[in-house]
């Protein structure tokens, strides 16, 4: 570590900056400081290696973990230590694969359109005849697939929350403690106003009211449940016997976030844009905490590692046998 700064400093000056943009971090101090002292008790100087911090993520669990959990640790102590790097540029970064794959980030399933139609058209056909139920979760799955919002903000959103008239969702609080604006398709925007009347005609609304609501019994008028709403995609894509294309057991309702991302980058090479200079406008737009979740999409989805290798090829432009 530079003599500048201590390690210590380096971590509340992260911390502070992290908080300014909205982060809660609730537990990352702690876990941070463990990694000070570490630090400290090994009576390390010079820049921080990558063999001291893999010694550290191996004490994790009184030294009884497994890849899987020294995996976890090393990617949660990856983001000071990026953080880290623009300020003491000698410091090592462990490649992120130490232990195997990062946990949970494996290739989704990417929804074709003719899926997505099939979804939302079963959807309508949910029961019971009459009722409010069936647009409700037409409209809900319809508005993931198109924002790919995470299934927690489409739930939590309030009737103020959507503004028709200006074609824009305010998505509050969502899972980074942030809050964002987003711009809607006018086709969006025209099912969510079929909807928003055919929910007025059944239960009075309030501006605090929740947009998505229950419709039968004592759910009539409440927000519905992460649990509830799982249950009915699931139970629909079983019916509809997709083929999974994804690393996971099925196709996953939050597969429709990560179909939204994949398609706009593919839309984006097909049109010629710089994709590096448009990411960070999609990391915002998705609400992910570091923007190295969205360049994610172009190493783990095989429909953009394949744009990308073939705009790798061109760019290189390799000479054939003969000319060498």
């Amino acid at each position: 570590m530079s003599a500048r700064a201590s390690l210590q400093t380096r971590i509340d000056d992260y911390l502070a900056e992290r908080r300014r943009l909205g982060f809660q971090l609730r537990s990352r101090g702690t876990f941070l400081a463990g990694f000070a002292r570490f630090v400290a008790t090994r009576r390390h100087h010079g820049p921080l290696t990558a063999a001291l911090m893999i010694d550290w993520v191996r004490q994790g669990k009184g030294g009884k973990g497994s890849p899987w959990t020294w995996s976890c640790r090393l990617a949660r102590l990856l983001h000071f230590i990026r953080y880290l790097k623009q300020f003491e540029p000698a410091t090592e970064i462990p490649d992120a694969s130490t232990f195997g794959p990062e946990p949970g980030r494996v290739a989704p399933h990417i929804y074709r359109d003719e899926e997505i139609v099939e979804l939302l058209a079963a959807a309508r056909r949910l029961g019971p005849c009459g009722s409010l139920r069936p647009v409700t979760f037409e409209t809900l799955f319809g508005l993931m697939a198109s924002t790919g919002l995470r299934v927690s903000e489409a739930i939590h959103l309030r009737d103020a929350d959507v503004d028709l008239k200006h074609g824009m969702l305010t998505v509050r609080q969502t899972k980074f403690a942030k809050s964002r604006q987003l711009p809607l398709h006018p086709s969006t925007v025209e099912a969510l106003a079929r909807y928003r009347r055919q929910r007025v005609r059944q239960v009075p609304i309030t501006a605090e009211a929740p947009f998505f609501i229950g419709s039968r019994g004592r759910r009539l008028g409440q927000p519905l449940g992460d649990r509830q709403v799982h249950r009915v995609f699931n139970a629909l894509r079983d019916s509809l016997a997709w083929v999974n294309r994804g690393a996971h057991d099925a196709p996953r309702l939050h597969d429709l976030r990560h179909t939204f991302a994949v398609r706009r980058v593919m839309l984006w090479h097909a049109e010629g844009t710089d994709v590096d200079q448009m990411m960070l406008a999609l990391s915002t737009y998705m609400g992910h905490a570091e923007i190295f979740y969205t360049y994610w999409y172009l190493t783990a989805v095989p429909e953009l590692m394949a744009l990308a290798g073939s705009k790798f090829e061109q760019f290189a432009d390799f000479p054939g046998v003969g000319d060498e």
